[in-house]
């Protein structure tokens, strides 16, 4: 997903809402989509920042981080902002990775 603004240069965000007030505004509502899909599916999470992106933790251990960017990691998924990830997909994605966390994965 594409959208970082690139006016300004800043101190790293340290919270959620603080990263998204740097997404340009196309990116900024799908991320803030997303980010109430991933608070829906797994209200028990804390919200960080890691590695400069937001970051789900549940337990303890990380299990989902977004952001926005031109160019990813092959293991990332990507998407458009303005075709944003079906909210099921999302949901199941969050609990295979609560189930491999808590399988000792």
């Amino acid at each position: 997903m594409a959208g970082k603004d690139k006016g300004a240069t800043s101190a790293p965000p340290k919270d959620v809402d603080g990263y998204l007030a740097t997404v340009a505004e196309d990116a900024r509502a799908a991320l803030q989509d997303l980010r109430a899909t991933i608070k829906a599916a797994v209200p028990e999470a804390v919200e960080v920042i890691s590695y400069q992106v937001p970051t789900y933790k549940y337990r303890g251990r990380p299990v989902v981080s977004f952001g926005a960017a031109q160019n990813t990691s092959k293991g990332t998924i990507r998407f458009p902002a303005n075709e944003p990830l079906p909210a099921a997909l999302v949901r199941k994605l969050v609990e295979a990775r609560i189930a491999e966390n808590e399988a000792g994965r």
